[in-house]
C-alpha cells in the first residue's frame, strides 16, 4: 500500500510531540514536514531525544510553500492559528485535521463569543466534519476538514451517547464532573502548571464557564435534536496525563434497566471503547498512553445514573483521535498505528 505524506503544524508542545510520536510508527504516512516558528532549523531528535525514529526531521517555519509537498496536514496549534491557512490549503485540494478548536464550533458569532477573536473563515464551518469517529464516521470518510474533538468533550459525549440515543433521559439535569491531568493545559510556562502548585493540590477552574462547554452542548444537541441543559465543571488533577469525567444523569423512566447492556450493545463494534461490568470504575492509568475510552454506568434509586468514563487526554483526547479519524478518511484499518496499549505504572 502506497504512503501519503503528512506535515504537522505546531510540533513541540504537548500534542504536537504526541502526535509526531504516533506517526512515527504508522504504516501507511511519512512524516514530511514538521513546522516551529520558534524551533526553526532544529534537529527533532535534538528536541525530544526519544524520537531516535526522526532523527533527520528538522523544525521548518510553517508557510504554505513549505506545506505543498503534503497530501495531509495536521495542525497542533493554539486557538486562532490554523483558520488563517486552511481555506489555501483546502482550494490545493490538502486535506486538514485541525486539532485546535478553530473548526468546533458551527456558529461564527458563539465562536467570538469564546475564543475572544473574530472567525477567518466562518464559511467553512459547516463544512468541517466533527471528528468523533463513534459519532460521525460515515461523514469522516470523504471528509477534507475534520475539527478534532476537546478532550474533555470526547470522554463526556462517548459517556452520555447510549443514555441520550435512548430517549428518555432528562435533558435539564445533565451534570458533568471532570477531571484532567496538567498536559491538558499545555506545554507553557506558566506560574498554575509549576510543580510545586499543583503537585499535593486539587481544585475545580472554569467555574463560570469552560470553552468545551459550548462545544460539548453543541454536540449533544445534535444527538437529541433538542435544547440540553449540562452543568459542566472541570477540575486540574496533580498527574500528567488522562481524564476521569465522572457524569450525571436522571431517567425519566425510573425502572431498573440493563445499562450495562445499553452501553456494550452501543459500543460493541468500537475498537477503541471498552464498557466494564457493572459495579466496575475505569482508572486512568488503564488508558495511558493509548487510544481507548474506558466507561462504567450504574444506575442507582429513583432513575440516578453514574456514568465514569476515562481517556488519556494526549492521545484520545487529541493526537489519537486525529490519527484514527486519518484511518477513516483514508480507508485503512482504523487502528492502524494506534495498537498501544495502557502502560502501568
Amino acid at each position: 500500500m502506497s504512503t501519503i505524506n503528512i506535515g504537522v503544524v505546531g510540533g513541540t508542545g504537548y500534542t504536537g510531540i504526541e502526535l509526531i510520536r504516533l506517526l512515527l510508527a504508522h504504516p501507511h504516512v511519512e512524516l514530511k514536514v514538521i513546522t516551529s516558528r520558534s524551533e526553526q532549523g532544529k534537529l527533532l531528535a535534538d528536541l525530544v531525544p526519544s524520537f531516535h525514529a526522526g532523527r533527520d526531521l528538522i523544525f521548518s517555519e510553517p508557510s504554505l510553500e513549505v506545506l505543498q509537498q503534503c497530501d495531509l496536514i495536521f495542525f497542533a496549534t493554539p486557538n486562532g492559528t490554523a483558520m488563517k491557512m486552511v481555506p489555501e490549503l483546502l482550494v490545493q485540494g490538502k486535506r486538514v485535521i485541525d486539532l485546535a478548536a478553530d473548526f468546533r464550533l458551527m456558529d461564527a458569532k458563539q465562536w467570538q463569543q469564546w475564543y475572544g477573536q473574530e472567525h477567518s473563515c466562518p464559511q467553512l464551518l459547516q463544512d468541517a466534519v466533527y471528528g468523533l469517529p463513534e459519532l460521525n464516521r460515515e461523514k469522516l470518510k470523504g471528509a477534507q476538514l475534520v475539527a478534532n474533538p476537546g478532550c474533555y468533550p470526547t470522554a463526556i459525549t462517548l459517556g452520555l451517547l447510549p443514555l441520550l440515543e435512548l430517549g428518555s433521559v432528562d435533558l435539564n439535569n445533565l451534570i458533568a464532573d471532570a477531571k484532567s491531568g496538567v498536559s491538558g493545559a499545555g506545554r507553557v510556562a506558566q506560574v498554575s502548571a509549576l510543580h510545586a502548585e499543583v503537585s499535593e493540590n486539587f481544585k475545580a477552574y472554569g467555574l463560570q464557564g469552560h470553552r468545551h462547554l459550548p462545544e460539548i452542548s453543541q454536540t449533544l444537541q445534535k444527538v437529541t435534536g433538542k435544547a440540553i441543559e449540562l452543568t459542566f465543571v472541570p477540575h486540574l488533577l496533580p498527574m500528567n496525563r488522562g481524564i476521569e469525567a465522572t457524569i450525571y444523569a436522571r431517567l425519566l423512566d425510573h425502572q431498573d434497566m440493563d445499562l450495562t447492556a445499553l452501553y456494550e450493545k452501543r459500543y460493541q463494534h468500537e475498537n477503541f471503547v471498552t464498557v466494564l461490568p457493572t459495579g466496575t470504575a475505569p482508572e486512568t492509568r488503564a488508558v495511558r498512553a493509548s487510544n481507548h475510552c474506558m466507561m462504567s454506568v450504574t444506575q442507582l434509586s429513583a432513575g440516578r445514573v453514574v456514568v465514569s468514563s476515562v481517556i488519556d487526554n494526549l492521545v484520545k483526547g487529541a493526537a489519537g483521535q486525529a490519527i484514527q479519524n486519518m484511518n477513516i478518511m483514508y480507508g485503512w484499518d482504523e487502528s492502524s498505528g494506534l495498537t498501544s496499549i495502557g502502560l502501568i505504572p
